[in-house]
């Protein structure tokens, strides 16, 4: 399989012992993927594997802790005028490239300009997007971005179309990252100012780097990193007990055994992620407010959530995870009350029961299960639902499409905000493609969304964050499963490391194993 190499290990190691922030060498460090990374440019930073691997080699002018605080990176504090508009971010100084050069006002803007290239193929270019004029130059329209301008090269101008109370929270992802002006081969030849280095990468296999002794933050505690490709669940739990692995998610058939023979080793933390049944808000019956809340009230969550999900979640009693302001714990649920769910089809006239079709992805026995049981409960009251088994990209693009009638399905926090759970999921211009696979479309909840979007101050935010999961939990366009809690063990000679809550909050800086 192709490897690419920049140098021996060995070379960087002996480097690497002449950097601070460490008592004494260290034991290698292994962590794992479940399948191999798209690549290592930022640019092209589209899935979780991809922008893991680049959080560890760049910085962006901010950056999340893993418990999803956002803390400044490579801008050591930014400002933002009344407007909402006007962003202004100082860099830090001093901070140099893995190859030496130095970081630039230059850099930066040719960073972003280089994500916004329609030239570049297969990027997520939205987090940039909300510049001035970078929607014009995403399509060739304009020969530059409006909304970049530089002071010098110790600050950077970032002017917004529109008021966005969350941008900084933006340039936290990965395909914001910073690389120097002359980037070159990025996935040959990774060049990032990041706690480390890149070492080698046998395709399918394994990515391994080294410490940056002379990272700005630091460097870090252990000298160097392994992740593994490991698609198996079980396979990655049994590499973890034989010591092969460090750190490990606990595989929900084996989350009762673990916590009875391995307590010590376990880290919990509510995800910020909400796992849901789209409801098709165009489709038949389920255009019929009634038949949605009939559909929440016939399925018996607590105990899908308890017998099948290991009890590994928090019930959803809104869209926003109740770790983020504006989540909600308090609000009542749905109730388990199939006589009530009667009564309104009843009202929506379809006391004769109907169909309808249920699609899930083939490749998950835990969501076969999770399906099965919503299609027993439903049953109860008249709904015959006809599960359809598709990969995930199927099933997806079914959903997307508005092909499905419902969908089971979950949705990631890109960004540690409640905006990132209501803006895509729930706003009419995210319909369909945008992440509202539910059709869900109301003019009152579009516009406090908008408002929200444009509210600096955060408890006013918060507010507008609860007031509008409401509204959408009281039309209930999705079947409301639950926030999943993520379990995870960590090996006892493993200090330092911390379960992120969002896929790019853990650099590994901290972490340490002494054999």
């Amino acid at each position: 399989m192709p490897r690419f190499q920049l140098f021996s290990l060995a070379a960087v190691l002996i480097g690497a012992a002449c950097g601070g922030h460490r008592d004494a060498p260290t034991a290698p460090l292994v962590y794992y993927e479940s399948y191999d990374p798209r690549s290592l440019d930022p640019a092209l930073s589209t899935d979780v594997p991809t922008g893991e691997m680049v959080t560890y080699l760049y910085d962006g002018l901010t950056r999340f802790s893993p418990d999803g605080t956002l803390q400044p990176g490579l801008a050591d504090r930014w400002s933002v005028n009344a407007s909402g508009l006007r962003y202004v971010f100082h860099l830090r100084p001093g901070v140099k490239f893995h190859d030496g050069s130095p970081l630039t006002g230059a850099a930066v803007r040719e960073s972003f300009l280089r994500v916004l290239d329609p030239r570049t193929t297969g990027g997520r270019a939205w987090p940039l997007l909300p510049l001035d004029g970078a929607r014009e130059y995403a399509t060739g329209t304009t020969s530059g971005v409006r909304g970049i301008a530089l002071l010098g090269d110790s600050a950077v101008v970032l002017t917004l179309a529109e008021p966005l109370a969350v941008f900084p929270k933006f340039l936290a992802m990965p395909v914001a990252s910073i690389v120097p002006t002359t980037a070159g081969d990025l996935n040959l030849h990774p060049n990032g100012t990041g706690p480390w280095r890149f070492v080698s990468w046998a395709h399918d296999d394994a990515l391994r780097f080294a410490r940056n002794p002379e990272y700005w933050d630091g460097a870090p505690r252990a000298d160097s990193l392994t992740v593994r490709v490991i698609p198996d669940q079980l396979v990655r739990a049994a590499e973890f007990e034989a010591g092969r692995l460090h750190v490990v998610e606990v595989p929900f058939s084996e989350t009762a055994r673990w916590r009875q023979r391995h307590p010590a080793w376990l880290r919990e933390k509510p995800a910020l992620r909400v796992t849901y049944v789209a409801l098709n808000n165009r489709r038949g019956p389920l255009q019929d407010v009634r038949v949605r809340l009939a559909i929440n009230h016939a399925v018996n969550v607590p105990q899908i959530l308890a017998t099948v999900w290991g009890g590994r979640g928090i019930l959803a009693r809104g869209a926003i995870p109740p770790s983020l302001p504006g989540g909600d714990t308090a609000r009542a649920a749905f109730a388990y009350d199939t006589a009530r769910s009667r009564q309104l089809l009843r009202a929506a006239g379809y006391s004769g029961g109907f169909s309808l079709q249920l699609w899930r992805t083939a490749d998950n026995l835990t969501v076969g299960r999770v399906a099965q049981a919503i299609q027993a409960d439903l049953a109860q009251v008249g709904i015959t639902v006809e599960i359809i088994e598709r990969d995930a990209s199927s099933q997806r693009e079914a959903a997307r499409a508005g092909n499905a009638d419902m969908a089971v399905l979950d949705w990631w926090a890109d960004y540690p905000d409640g905006d990132n759970f209501l803006y895509p999921l729930f706003h009419s211009a995210s319909a369909g493609r945008g992440g509202n696979y539910a059709f869900y479309a109301d003019p009152v909840t579009d516009s406090l969304i908008l408002a929200a979007r444009r509210t600096q101050d955060e408890a006013a935010r918060t507010a507008l964050y609860r007031r509008i999961d409401d509204r959408v939990y009281q039309t209930a366009p999705w079947l409301y499963l639950w926030f999943p809690v993520d379990l995870w063990a960590a090996a006892p000679t493993v200090t330092g490391w911390d379960l992120p809550v969002i896929f790019n909050g853990q650099r590994w800086t901290e972490a340490r194993r002494v054999p």
